[in-house]
C-alpha cells in the first residue's frame, strides 16, 4: 500500500496505523532517501532500494517521490491519497518543525531540521513553505491518480482525519480484529 500527500497530511501517521492493521512493514521513503549529513542516493541506488521493499509480500510505504512512484505504484494493492485543506497542511508542519526543532529530534539517519532553515525563503529548504506551494501541484497531480486507478488497485482519497479513522476502523473490522 502506498500514501501519499504533502508534508503535514498525516502520511507517516495513517501508513503506521496502516501497517499495523495490515500486519505488514513500515517505510518512510525519506528515511531511504535522507542519508546521513541530508547526502542522497544516486537515482539507480534509490529505485533499487525502493525495488527490494516492494518486492516484499506485503509493505506501507510513505512517500511522493516521483522518481520511483512508478515501482510502488505499479506493486501497490492501494494507494491513500491524504488530502487535507492547504492551512490545515501547513498548520501541522509548522508545529512539528517547531517541535522537532525545540527538542532537537534526529530524523531519519541523525539528520535534524535546523531554526534556519524556517527563515528561508527557499521552499527547497523550508518544509513548511514546501508544503505551502506544493500543495496545488500534489493536489493536481494526486487527483488526477485517483480518478482513473488500474484495474484491481484501489485510489482512496482522505480528505480529514475522520475519514482515515474510518479506512483504518474498515481495515480492522476485515481483518476481524476489534476496531
Amino acid at each position: 500500500m502506498s500514501v501519499v500527500g504533502v508534508p503535514g497530511s498525516g502520511k507517516t501517521t495513517l501508513g503506521r496505523a496502516l501497517a499495523g492493521a495490515l500486519d505488514a512493514p513500515f517505510t518512510e521513503l525519506d528515511s531511504v532517501f535522507h542519508r546521513p549529513g541530508w547526502t542522497h542516493p544516486d537515482a539507480e541506488e534509490f529505485r533499487a532500494e525502493v525495488r527490494e521493499l516492494v518486492a516484499r509480500e506485503r509493505w506501507v510505504i510513505d512517500g511522493n517521490y516521483s522518481a520511483v512512484q512508478d515501482l510502488v505504484w505499479a506493486r501497490a494493492d492501494a494507494v491513500v491519497w491524504l488530502d487535507p485543506p492547504r492551512l490545515t497542511a501547513t498548520a501541522r508542519v509548522l508545529r512539528r518543525t517547531l517541535r522537532r526543532v525545540a527538542r532537537r529530534q534526529a530524523l531519519w539517519n541523525g539528520n535534524r531540521e535546523h531554526w534556519t532553515n524556517l527563515l528561508r525563503w527557499d521552499p527547497e529548504r523550508n518544509i513548511v513553505l514546501w508544503s505551502w506551494v506544493k500543495h496545488p501541484e500534489y493536489r493536481e497531480r494526486y487527483g488526477a491518480a485517483v480518478d482513473e486507478p488500474p484495474p484491481g488497485q484501489d485510489r482512496i482519497r482522505i480528505r480529514s482525519d475522520e475519514q482515515a479513522r474510518l479506512l483504518l476502523a474498515e481495515l480492522a473490522e476485515r481483518a476481524g480484529a476489534p476496531s
